[in-house]
């Protein structure tokens, strides 16, 4: 049985905040003491700091500055730069006399550096070795549009590096989401609060290495301000997966049930069934039609499979486990609703993904239960929002988090930098690569979320672990073999791996 592990993990996790939340923080480092410009000057060094440390050798750039702060930003950058002897491009999106307060100051101040400010145009070269991103900042809410439009199409397709100040110009900061366009950088340097949209949706794409500096601020020092999410981190799978006691056998590690496999459509069974054994399940059974036995007693013999034709077939079998994966290669026939609706009559904990959700959508509305966890890609989430897949990935914070409050349980929003909305908030998954974009990685996720859930991890805290072994496994996975052409099946032993580090090569008494 897994060792009772922390209640809460919050104090690993690192907070993610709102735009708004952000600029609260501001305001109140302000009111503390620190005056506005000098925390301007403050980011504007850690920026030059972070474009130093990743490019070293760089003696030439180009600045493009919006308007507001995060222009300022990028003026006290380009003074900085200047003193050290850097030949630089200040691009202004805003002239200068049309700025005011600390934005002002900081285009004075790179004026009295030297520093030239060249008003954009649409024909104008960019000059510089390396491109900083000091256009619109965090406060941007609609469609970027007009000449930062046309900066960014110019910054994306100078086939230069960039540095993006905050936040990449065009991506919104609570989302994530692509605001029309959004500038692809290789670096993003944030201050003061981590932001949520920096983390999901087209972020991964855009926002390429993140260097964050808190600039001294500790955002959650009074308590006051609720993160909006928290990020996931590998240090969770030593915190719930404590080494097991030597006296350990398999009914202390929980019996998994999978049902799955409806004619025709074996295989994502088979993977969630071996996923869940690898990943720890004391017992491994799967119902699947009869034609799929004697695949899944060649692959894995260590699974107990049942030939079952319909739901009738079951018998107690349902009962008789810790937990139900249902919906891989579930189908949505009459098979397929069977099983679904036989396991929605116990009272074991559920793991739903796949055609079960869709059937749930479709043929078991307004069902909601506090002991499920559903696995839904965005256009799973999409059908069990009614609205379209655009929608869900406009805002996919918001889409988990309706999602959660419809369904109650535990939610896994799937895709690019995944989000798991439980009872106590969300979190986002930093791990992954698109190699994962293949057949079968949902199954095999649905499987680890089973045999954690068998092993006695709570709900939300199975979902965190297992998400981020998932998608670190797929890193390992990656790192070994490359990203394209990784197969669903290559996780579970890395999985394996992941969950039984060593402290040394004969120390058994180390494994997990």
């Amino acid at each position: 049985m897994t060792r009772p592990a922390r209640e809460h993990d919050a104090p690993l996790l690192r907070p993610l905040y709102r735009a708004e939340q952000v600029r609260e923080l501001d305001r109140r480092t302000i009111e503390g003491g620190i005056e506005g410009f000098a925390l301007m000057q403050r980011a504007a060094a850690a920026a030059w700091q972070s474009l130093r440390g990743r490019w070293p050798t760089v003696r030439s750039i180009s600045v493009l500055c919006g308007g507001g702060n995060n222009g300022g930003d990028g003026h006290v950058l380009a003074a900085l730069a200047a003193t050290e002897g850097l030949a630089v491009q200040r691009i202004l999106l805003k002239g200068i006399d049309e700025l005011s307060g600390d934005a002002r100051r900081a285009a004075d101040m790179a004026s009295a550096a030297g520093v030239e400010g060249v008003p954009w145009r649409s024909d104008l070269a960019l000059e510089g070795e390396l491109v900083v991103d000091a256009l619109l900042g965090t406060g941007l809410g609609g469609e970027v549009r007009g000449e930062a439009r046309e900066a960014i199409e110019a910054i994306n397709a100078s086939g230069l590096p960039v540095l993006a100040i905050d936040i990449p110009s065009g991506l919104h900061a609570d989302t994530g989401a692509e605001l029309g366009i959004a500038v692809q950088a290789d670096r993003t340097v944030t201050f003061i609060g981590d932001k949520l949209g920096l983390h999901t949706g087209a972020a991964p794409a855009r926002v390429g290495e993140l260097d964050f500096r808190p600039l001294g601020v500790n955002a959650e020092a009074t308590g006051e301000l609720v993160p909006a999410a928290r990020l996931l981190d590998a240090g969770l799978i030593d915190t719930w997966l404590p080494p097991r006691t030597r006296i350990t056998h398999k009914g202390d590690c929980g019996h998994a049930l999978v049902l799955g496999g409806a004619p025709g459509f074996g295989g994502a069974a088979l993977l969630a069934a071996e996923a869940c054994g690898r990943l720890g399940a004391g017992k491994v059974s799967l119902a699947t039609a009869p034609e799929h036995v004697t695949a899944s007693l060649v692959r894995r013999p260590e699974v107990m499979v049942h030939g079952a034709r319909g739901a009738g077939d079951l018998g107690d079998l349902p009962e008789r486990a810790d937990v139900l994966v249902v919906g891989p290669g579930l189908g949505q026939g009459s098979w397929g609703q069977g099983m679904l609706q036989a396991a929605l009559a116990t009272r074991v904990p559920l793991v739903v993904d796949a055609d079960g959700l869709n059937l749930l959508a479709s043929h078991f509305t307004g069902r909601r239960r506090d002991d499920w966890l559903l696995t839904p890609h965005p256009g799973e989430a999409a059908r069990l929002l009614d609205i379209s897949a655009a929608e869900v990935e406009a805002d996919r914070p918001a889409a988990a988090l309706a999602l959660q409050r419809r369904f109650g349980g535990v939610v896994v929003l799937k895709g690019a930098g995944s989000l798991v909305a439980g009872p106590t908030g969300l979190a986002v998954c930093p791990y992954g690569n698109p190699g994962m974009a293949s057949g079968g990685m949902g199954d095999v996720l649905s499987g680890m979320l089973g045999a954690l859930l068998a092993q006695r991890l709570p709900l939300e805290a199975a979902a965190r672990v297992g998400v981020t072994l998932h998608a670190r496994a797929a890193d390992l996975a990656a790192k070994a073999w490359g990203e394209r052409g990784l197969l669903a099946g290559d996780l579970a032993s890395c999985a394996t791996f992941l969950a039984n580090p060593t402290m040394g090569k004969d120390d058994a008494a180390a494994t997990r």
